[in-house]
């Protein structure tokens, strides 16, 4: 029964509207503004100011940015673009730099001629930075001169001051971000790799620089790409065997909008697209993706029939000519409108024909031009329509058995009481059987069910549907879950409002979540867009002195509380969940009350895929190269 809520004796007048000025409505909710407060919202501050020198880029003016972390932790973002204008504004009487930094959507963007393409939409992106930051420092190479300001928490500690001669050209900001806002204040040198890399990627020739100086974080990375999304492709497809070697690329523009396909076919069995708008990443998809699926099945009918490789009545189906695709989507244009749950569904309906129209004379050309490649992928998706018709068979078949209906729950399964709400209950898929036995004891049975898994699930990456479906652990979720996969997804079915991957801190454990995150990426996605799907997060050590004992989640955390000297101290290094008893892995992850959990996002999944394929795959330089550039992440971890 749901919780009454206590009426206050208090007057709802007038004098209870609260009007928030300048950048105070930021500090008052940052997460309407950034997304939350956590690791992915620190992070987007870097994204936002990043953006803004995208958008210098998009406009013709800037080649190169500059991403560091510097020794005391606080980012600098430096380009050389035109600079921010440093003129007197003529309404707001103090400089452009100082308006841009202190008012929310002030900027370029909003149809001045500032900008014709820019990724920042809302002029909020500088302004919310600042707010959020303990202080920043702008810095502009503008006229021949230099200008600086500083900032703290969002309040200019003076006027724009003008400073020595120079020939640079661009802007520099430098920020620390505020620790009373955010739960941690530590950057993660990967996630912003992996961010500017995607950058760099999307814009041909972009010179994009990163850096940590943190001491004993040192790493240094440069991306370029001069075949752009071309080579996006390629790089996703590096582990891949390819069904015809060359990366198809689709290029048109006109007055207002940009179209750019990549896209070549592997031997896989998923499809891997990611779309883009003016460099903003559509999970969602939107009217971009529709218009390259539509194209993409008609071109391939088309020249299936007229080659005579496939027959009238055999129509492939959208699932056949996408199985073993990888394509990058990439649109850019004047006015770009977002829908959706989390606002990256491109909505702009004239984008659907542009995709469409530029895909099929370009795709088509290509297949007219090249008759054994053509040939080649007309079998494979041939071959994909027979297989999934010997899966649905499959699945038919179990199905009938019961197997895989919700009344018939699998043995493991250690099911929550509460029947009536799902919303409100969490499964733990928890690695081994001996973590599953304590985690059953120690949990909260009313809300939560747990589910062990007996080892390493199966590689949903190489084998068809079919094969799948006769994997035990797999059918085990499926039939816990209650929601059906793929096709028959229903998540109006789903028995858990959190679906919660618990593994142990090492190696073998991070591989276990990544098979997971593969499965419900390729059979279940919604979970994942729809926020159903969390990490949990173990302690790494236990700390005790005095009979009392802390827990601590890092090694930073551990020397943070500690320090080198640990005389007094006993420290233990958890190896795995099954070292904790029912208590402390209650007290420590499992407990609402003071648990910490991951929400896995669409990039998340995006970022665990990449990984999966250079571990699992069958390329070994590639693992070695991988294992070679984190050697220092693990061994760190290692209890030597």
């Amino acid at each position: 029964m749901a919780e009454k809520i206590s009426k206050t004796k208090h007057e709802y007048g007038s004098d209870e509207i609260q009007v928030l000025e300048g950048l105070d409505p930021v500090r008052k909710r940052p997460g309407m503004y950034i997304g939350s407060t956590d690791e992915r919202g620190l992070h987007h501050l870097i994204v936002e100011i990043v953006d803004n020198s995208v958008d210098e880029a998009l406009a013709g003016y800037c080649d190169t940015i500059d991403v560091e972390i510097l020794r005391d932790g606080s980012v600098s973002v430096q380009d050389n673009g035109r600079g921010i204008p440093t003129g007197m504004h003529k309404t707001e009487k103090k400089s452009a730099v100082e308006v841009v930094l202190t008012k929310l959507h002030a900027g370029g963007k909003f149809g001045g001629g500032g900008y014709k393409i820019s990724g920042g939409l809302h002029g909020v992106g500088l302004s919310v930075v600042n707010a959020l930051a303990e202080w920043l420092d702008v810095e502009i190479w503008q006229n021949g001169k230099t200008y600086k300001q500083s900032y703290n928490r969002g309040i200019p500690q003076r006027a724009l001051a003008e400073g020595a001669s120079t020939t640079k050209r661009g802007t520099k900001i430098t920020f620390f971000p505020d620790a009373d806002i955010f739960n941690s204040t530590d950057f993660n040198y990967e996630t912003i790799r992996a961010r500017l890399r995607e950058v760099a990627f999307l814009n041909k020739g972009l010179t994009i620089n990163c850096s940590d100086a943190r001491p004993g974080r040192e790493r240094k990375d440069s991306f370029c790409y001069k075949g752009g999304i071309v080579e996006f492709v390629e790089h996703l497809n590096r582990n891949k065997t390819l069904i015809f070697p060359q990366t198809i690329y689709v290029s048109k523009q006109n007055k207002n909008n940009e179209v750019e396909i990549a896209f070549a076919y592997n031997d896989g069995y998923s499809d891997n697209i990611h779309s883009y708008a003016n460099n903003i990443n559509t999970e969602e998809g939107g009217v971009h993706v529709i218009g390259f699926r539509n194209a993409l099945m008609k071109v391939v009918n088309d020249y299936g029939k007229k080659a005579n490789l496939i027959k009238e009545s055999d129509k492939l189906t959208i699932d056949d000519v996408l199985e073993g695709i990888t394509a990058i989507i990439s649109v850019k244009l004047t006015d770009p409108q977002f829908e959706g749950q989390t606002k990256t569904k491109l909505g702009n309906s004239e984008m659907r024909g542009e995709v469409e129209k530029a895909m099929t004379e370009a795709f088509g050309e290509f297949l007219e031009e090249h008759p054994k490649e053509g040939k080649d992928l007309i079998n494979k998706c041939v071959m994909a329509r027979n297989a999934r018709d010997a899966a649905r068979k499959a699945r038919e078949l179990v199905q009938r058995k019961g197997a895989l209906e919700s009344t018939t729950l699998p043995g493991k399964l250690a099911d929550c009481r509460d029947k009536e709400n799902p919303q409100m209950c969490e499964i733990y898929i928890v690695e081994g059987e001996s973590a599953g036995g304590t985690a059953k004891v120690g949990r909260n049975s009313m809300f939560q069910a747990i589910l062990p898994l007996r080892g390493k699930i199966l590689n949903v990456e190489k084998v068809r549907d079919n094969r799948v479906l006769e994997n035990q652990e797999i059918k085990n979720m499926i039939t816990a879950f209650g929601c059906g996969f793929k096709e028959t997804f229903d998540e109006s079915k789903l028995r858990y409002g959190k679906i919660i991957s618990m593994t142990d801190a090492d190696v073998d454990g991070s591989h276990i979540r990544i098979l997971l995150l593969t499965f419900l990426y390729r059979f279940m996605r919604p979970l994942i867009e729809h926020g159903h799907v969390y990490a949990a997060t173990p302690p790494l050590y236990k700390v005790s002195r005095g009979g009392k004992d802390a827990y601590y989640y890092s090694d930073a955390e551990l020397e943070e509380a500690i320090g080198k000297n640990r005389n007094g101290y006993t420290v233990q290094r958890y190896k795995g969940l099954g070292e904790m008893n029912a208590e402390q892995l209650w007290d420590t992850t499992m407990n609402p009350a003071n648990r910490t959990l991951q929400q896995i996002t669409m990039e998340d999944a995006f970022a665990a895929d990449e990984i999966f394929t250079t571990l699992m795959g069958e390329k070994p330089e590639l693992r070695r190269n991988f294992i070679a550039e984190h050697a220092r992440d693990y061994t760190e971890n290692l209890d030597i």
